[in-house]
């Protein structure tokens, strides 16, 4: 049996200790927020945060994560008012929306960092995760609406 916290709460999780994160929290923690993309850490739509930085879910055994205070979406904020949420709402970004919880973590990580980050330094930083509907721009525009109120 492994412990750590999960959105603020103490967990704990028998599985497998190579068991990818991802699994953890969508089949045994019944957490659905968290996107299968691709299973090979490339597209970033299983993005989460394991003790404030953004990691690819998919690629993190259970073993690693001990202890760790990990956050998903759901835990990013309970009632989606965060001003990112916010912003990806008022900006339409969402097409699919398969990859948005994966670039909202991954963006929520970059405001931590850096409350104002210059275009050039959103599109560095969300490099790496993927939107196969092309929304980069609405999501550029999402970020810097962001913050100013992150």
């Amino acid at each position: 049996m492994l412990k750590f916290e999960l959105n603020g709460e103490s967990v704990s999780v028998t599985a497998e200790p190579d068991t990818p994160l991802l699994w953890v929290i969508r089949e045994h923690l019944q957490l659905t927020g968290t996107k299968y993309g691709c299973g090979a850490g490339l597209c970033g739509a299983c993005t989460v945060h394991v003790n404030g930085e953004a990691v690819k879910s998919c690629r993190t055994p259970l073993n690693r994560i001990a202890g760790a205070n990990v956050t998903t979406i759901e835990g990013l904020s309970p009632d989606s008012s965060h001003p990112l949420q916010q912003a990806w709402i008022e900006e339409q970004v969402p097409q699919c929306g398969y990859c948005q919880s994966g670039q909202i973590m991954k963006a929520a990580e970059l405001l931590q960092q850096n409350p104002q980050p210059s275009r050039d330094e959103i599109v560095e930083h969300m490099n790496g995760v993927i939107c196969r509907c092309g929304t980069y721009n609405r999501i550029i525009a999402a970020i810097q609406r962001a913050t100013g109120e992150a």
